[in-house]
C-alpha cells in the first residue's frame, strides 16, 4: 500500500526516484525498493516523505484516506470556492451510491 502511494505521489509531483533520493539523502535504489514493495521506509523517512508530498503520515501508511491541499497564497474567497467544489464532489459521490 505505501509502495503504491509513494509512486503515485512521486509522479504527481513530476519527480524521479533520483530526485526523491537526493532530497532525502539516500540512494535511488532505496526509493526503488520502497516503490517495489521490497522494503518499507523507516519512520524518519515516512515523516520526510509526508512533508515532501504535503500529506499526513497516516495517509502514506493507509490509515487515513484524507489528503491535504495547501491553500497558501489563496484568498479567503478562493479557499471558500475550493470547499464548495469539494462539498459538491462528495454530494455527487454519495448520490451515485443509490
Amino acid at each position: 500500500m505505501i509502495a503504491e502511494k509513494i509512486k503515485i505521489l512521486r509522479k504527481k509531483y513530476n519527480l524521479t526516484q533520483t530526485d526523491i533520493a537526493k532530497k532525502l539523502g539516500i540512494t535511488r535504489s532505496s526509493v526503488n525498493a520502497w516503490e517495489m514493495g521490497i522494503s518499507i521506509p523507516s519512520t524518519q523517512y515516512i515523516v520526510e516523505l509526508a512533508q515532501l508530498f504535503n500529506v499526513s503520515s497516516d495517509y502514506l501508511l493507509g490509515i487515513s484516506k484524507t489528503s491535504t491541499i495547501s491553500v497558501n497564497g489563496l484568498s479567503e474567497e478562493e479557499i471558500a470556492a475550493l470547499h464548495g467544489v469539494i462539498s459538491c464532489l462528495k454530494k455527487n459521490k454519495s448520490e451515485d451510491k443509490y
